[in-house]
């Protein structure tokens, strides 16, 4: 019997090795997202920024784990060419993991929850991908594996793979861009960053991040009603589930394998309708079209500036712009919308804008 086992295929590894220059290459083309200032009075000594994901190739922040996991699949020898990939996702997941499928010629299937809003549907199929659209959320990673069993293709499994497919000491991953771009400000080493948790993969780079580089920054995640993240942080139950989340991109009905609680230093549960409040205030007061996801995380951060406000604490605060309202038209964006779904936002509106004149906000949660 031959003692050796020869895999080596010189036509797959050339074609392995082609994909990754062409992913490498989009990224090279494409200039680092801008770190906006957000317009507070400057007597407070209290800077926020906005980190703008929004203006990726394919529109959200989603576009750097996109790529993360085509370089992860590729360089495991899981993407091969023709391989289908299959994703589960509630949507800029898959429009940006369409882009790169379509990028490598490689057929693409987003398994999604039907309440999806269209506008990330359409943007799907734009690149080319399918929408396989399931009633019950619960059931995308098992219908993802069947399809990918069926069809020999590959899942991507972001939920998975977030946290491991981002290299969280540097190579350009978003903590140390916001860090470079905070060098010459005057308190570049933020008190506080802000987050939301899908995957668990942007809040695990970034506590990973400032741990391994010894900053003092704190990181906060925010986390929607109907979630399963902040119950599971609160009490220490990883197999926690909950109903989900309406706030697309963020919240989950189970935790996540990449969702690591042991780097976050505080959680706060958001409510809906204060989600989509300070989306629209912070569109009101920027000028930049935000997306619900957004409002979340601006929601925990006005309470942070208030706190630091209370205690006599100056410094900074970053949080990330993850996508544009223009995606959420139909939804967020809709007073019709948020009517059938029973969400009443004035209340919040109203604390927002207050907000600003006085630097206060009630405090609980």
């Amino acid at each position: 019997m031959n003692p050796v086992v020869d895999r080596c295929d010189p036509a797959c590894r050339a074609w392995i090795a082609e994909a990754v220059r062409i992913v490498e290459a989009d990224a090279n083309r494409s200039a680092d997202t801008h770190l906006h200032v957000f317009p507070l009075p400057p007597e407070w000594g209290i800077d926020l920024y906005l980190k703008d994901e929004s203006v990726h190739p394919t529109g959200s922040l989603k576009h750097r784990l996109a790529r993360s996991l085509f370089l992860y699949g590729l360089a495991n020898g899981w993407i091969r060419e023709g391989t289908t990939i299959i994703e589960a996702s509630s949507g800029s997941t898959a429009v940006s993991e369409a882009y790169f499928a379509r990028m490598l010629g490689l057929p693409f299937v987003a398994v999604m929850p039907a309440a999806t809003s269209r506008e990330k549907i359409d943007l799907i199929e734009f690149y080319g991908g399918r929408c396989h659209l399931v009633d019950d959320p619960t059931t995308i990673y098992a219908e993802s594996r069947r399809l990918a069993r069926e069809c020999g293709g590959h899942f991507m499994d972001q939920f998975t793979y977030a946290e491991r497919a981002t290299d969280w000491r540097g190579n350009n991953n978003i903590a140390q861009s916001i860090f470079e771009q905070l060098r010459l400000e005057r308190f570049p080493e933020p008190a506080w960053i802000v987050v939301g948790a899908g995957t668990g993969g942007t809040s695990a780079t970034l506590g990973r991040y400032v741990r391994y580089r010894r900053h003092q920054t704190r990181l906060m995640v925010v986390d929607p009603e109907g979630s399963a993240f902040f119950d599971a942080f609160r009490d220490g139950d990883l197999e926690r589930t909950a109903t989900g989340s309406r706030i697309e991109g963020i919240g989950r009905p189970r935790v996540e394998p990449s969702f690591l609680p042991t780097v976050i230093d505080r959680m706060i549960r958001v409510p809906d309708a204060a989600s989509v409040a300070a989306m629209r205030w912070t569109t009101e007061v920027s000028g930049r079209s935000v997306g619900g996801s957004t409002g979340t995380n601006m929601w925990g951060v006005v309470h942070l500036i208030a706190e630091m406000r209370r205690t006599g604490q100056r410094g900074s605060v970053v949080t990330l712009l993850c996508d544009g309202g223009e995606r959420y038209a139909r939804t967020y964006g809709s007073d019709a919308w948020l009517a059938g779904q029973g969400l009443d936002i004035e209340p919040y509106l109203d604390t927002l804008r207050d907000f600003l004149k006085t630097g206060d906000m009630p405090t609980p949660m």
